[in-house]
């Protein structure tokens, strides 16, 4: 087995936008999509609905990471989501990762920054908070 855990399957919204896992850093998982018409909003920008589902694929995915590592099996569910637009995504690739800053035994909160050619100046941030449900058998 190896050190790094498979992330879940995207959901069917963040596989429409194209969007994927990029690299691993770390131990967390980098996601990326690619500019396309499917994410376009104004002309050769990013719609901001395409860049908040890719800040919370990549905080979901940091926090299935997180748990894979620890064995742990958990329901997701979003109590909320605030996101902030810094800039205008332009036309070419946009990265976000996940950074858990809080993980408890019912809920979790991520912090989630989005960047494309520059990682220190970011596009959007968002911030998440996470009810972790245990499954019923």
């Amino acid at each position: 087995m190896t050190d790094i855990p498979e992330i879940e399957a995207l959901t069917p919204y963040a596989r429409s936008l194209g969007i994927a896992l990029d690299r691993w850093e770390d131990g967390a998982p980098i996601m990326a999509v690619s500019f396309d018409e499917t994410v376009e909003g104004r002309p050769d920008h990013y719609h901001g609905g395409a860049t908040g589902g890719l800040l919370e694929t990549a905080g979901y995915a940091a926090l299935r990471a997180e748990l894979a590592r620890q064995e742990r099996v958990a329901l997701l569910k979003p109590i909320n989501i605030t996101v902030q637009y810094l800039a205008a995504g332009k036309s070419r690739t946009s990265y976000a990762l996940g950074r858990i800053t809080k993980l408890g035994r019912r809920s979790a909160n991520i912090t989630v920054e989005a960047w494309q050619d520059d990682r220190s100046r970011p596009i959007a941030t968002a911030v998440m908070n996470v009810l972790m449900a245990e499954p019923s058998a």
